[in-house]
């Protein structure tokens, strides 16, 4: 019997974040760890649920699989069935520990619902960002320990709620760990060590690059809707991807931000789109420059595009009194007074990410990444805001602002693409 289902649905955001999470014949199962604040005992299997079965979260179900050979996939949930069939298909011939029940897939704006209704330990949450506070916020309520996908928000209202989850996340002793990886690279991770033992004397300063090319588009269908056109196209629009500052520019303003030891208190910043207008790519920026200045006087330099025929860049550059430290992904050196290089080994940090999680459900050690996560994310979501008004903004009136992007019905049919932002005309309304 074929039990994918919710397809064609609609539902309020408002009842999407308030609506009880029990489920038809009973009650969502709940791990013994809730509310004990005690490690839970170790077990045989680790049952994993996934919600959003494009190629990142197809990625993250292999990498989990890949990290303990106690983790099974039970359970999967995608707005689209295409693309649940698809990711469903490839994990299954990818591992046996990832065949899945056709009563245990759903589909539509709810699919987390019957996610969260299955015996599941851990979920991954990888859909487009703009829905990650509702369900990482639905995740913790209903007891489960989180892989979320970074971003984890696309506004403050967003950034607001994975804080206030998070907070009670450590409440109830559940593990969460984000997707930023480079926090789990052993040549971060060392070079990180070196910073904080005066290797390059006292960071002052920042640089950090996210400049490539373009990215996938999917043209628009007959058949397709306006929400269906902006969820398969999702990285163009801001209320689903938070612009590719937020979406992609995070991990190496999430670097910098790690060096600095917390978040800026103030950015300045243009940007704008000239390169890449087509509508197909919705109405975000293909550029951004920030000057970021950190509470102590510190500053960060932050570039991202996404413009064809330029030279690419992804790297960060930490300035210190002593020295300057060079980081990407399998790479870190410094250069200065105490010049040091990376050399050991570097095992893959998309697999190390999960390894970590499951190490501490098992054990019941302490870890929980939404915090700092939810601050990087704001510090690119601030950046935004800046580029998109073209004003000054402190890091108070950015989080604090009444900002919520997400529609508050969810429902196949029209929706409006918004208007490109015009820095000076553009509000943070």
């Amino acid at each position: 019997m074929d039990h994918v289902r919710h397809e064609g649905c609609s539902i309020s955001r408002r009842n999407f974040v308030s609506t009880s999470m029990a489920v038809a014949g009973g009650g969502l199962l709940v791990p013994t760890v809730l509310g004990t604040g005690m490690a839970s005992p170790r077990k045989e299997t680790l049952n994993v649920g996934l919600v959003g079965c494009g190629g990142r979260g197809t990625g993250a179900a292999v990498n989990a699989l890949q990290a303990s050979e106690n983790a099974r996939l039970v359970a999967m949930g995608d707005v689209f069935r295409d693309r649940l069939e698809s990711s469903r298909s490839q994990l299954a011939n990818y591992n046996e520990r990832a065949v899945v029940e056709d009563s245990a897939c759903f589909v539509g704006f709810d699919a987390i619902d019957g996610v969260l209704g299955t015996d599941i330990d851990i979920v991954i949450l990888a859909t487009p960002p703009g829905f990650r506070p509702d369900h990482f916020r639905r995740a913790i309520d209903s007891g489960r320990h989180v892989f979320m996908e970074k971003p984890v928000a696309v506004d403050p209202a967003g950034v607001r709620t994975v804080m206030e989850a998070g907070r009670k996340a450590d409440q109830q002793n559940l593990k969460v760990v984000s997707g930023t990886q480079r926090r789990h690279e052993q040549c971060y991770l060392d070079a990180m060590d070196k910073v904080r033992a005066g290797a390059i004397g006292t960071p002052v300063a920042g640089r950090c690059y996210w400049n490539m090319g373009s990215l996938w588009k999917k043209d628009p269908q007959p058949e397709w809707t306006d929400m269906e056109t902006q969820l398969r196209n999702w990285l163009y629009y801001t209320w689903l991807s938070g612009d590719h500052i937020v979406e992609q520019h995070i991990h190496n303003i999430d670097v910098i931000n790690w060096a600095m030891g917390g978040h800026p208190s103030r950015c300045v910043g243009v940007g704008g789109r000239q390169a890449r207008t087509e509508p197909v790519y919705g109405h975000i920026f293909d550029h951004f420059g920030i000057d970021y200045e950190y509470p102590d006087g510190q500053f960060m330099l932050s570039m991202c595009r996404q413009q064809e025929g330029c030279p690419g860049r992804v790297e960060e550059l930490v300035h210190g009194t002593e020295g300057v430290l060079r980081t990407s992904s399998g790479r870190a050196q410094i250069l200065g007074s105490n010049p040091w290089k990376f050399s050991g080994k570097n095992p893959n940090p998309y697999v190390q990410e999960h390894r970590d999680l499951h190490a501490a459900i098992e054990q019941g050690t302490q870890l929980n990444e939404s915090q700092r996560v939810a601050e990087s994310t704001m510090t690119a979501i601030m950046g935004r805001m800046a580029c998109y008004t073209g004003q000054e903004l402190t890091w108070d009136q950015a989080l604090n602002a009444d900002v919520d992007l997400v529609p508050q019905t969810l429902e196949f049919g029209p929706l409006e693409t918004p208007a490109v932002a015009v820095p000076g005309r553009t509000t943070l309304g």
